[in-house]
């Protein structure tokens, strides 16, 4: 298995990018934002399979708690059409709170169990919803296996 990361910091300078693994949406429920539980196999011996689903599961319960209409969303709809969504300027809606409460997860989430094992999760807002992507970084000082570093041995050694 690689170095562990104690990190963030860490990982971003001491380590490259290796590859990058996607879990995909789930639309078979509809097109609520919801990601496929589906453990990518590209991370086998880099996280417990728990550990990603856990994640997973509790990204998919804010989605939907962010996703729910209630009086909240009602008294916003309503204050935003009498204001001319001047409203807005001044004030959170609860579905942005919502995001920030998942973006806070993620960089938790990150600190206490990815970075360690040398992935990084990317918010799904900065990729437009439509994934959740894993970052897969490799120490730069270890003699990888990876499939770029055997690639430039192999060409080097060819010269």
């Amino acid at each position: 298995m690689a170095r562990e990361f104690h990190n963030l910091q860490e990982l971003r300078h001491n380590a490259s990018l290796v590859t990058k693994v996607f879990v995909q949406r789930d639309y078979t429920e509809g097109t609520v934002c919801r990601f496929q539980a589906k453990f990518p196999s590209e991370l086998d011996h880099r996280i417990e399979r728990t550990l990603l689903e856990e994640t997973v599961k509790t990204l998919n319960s804010y989605y939907v708690e962010a996703e729910k209409i209630g009086g909240q969303s009602y008294l916003e709809g309503c204050l935003a059409c009498a204001t001319a969504y001047i409203v807005f300027l001044c004030m959170e809606t609860r579905y942005e709170k919502v995001l920030k409460k998942i973006s806070g997860y993620i960089h938790e989430q990150n600190e206490k169990i990815y970075a360690p094992r040398g992935l990084l999760l990317t918010d799904p807002v900065e990729r437009g919803m439509r994934v959740l992507e894993i970052s897969v970084f490799e120490d730069r000082g270890s003699g990888s296996s990876s499939p770029s570093s055997s690639m430039s041995s192999a060409g080097s050694s060819a010269r």
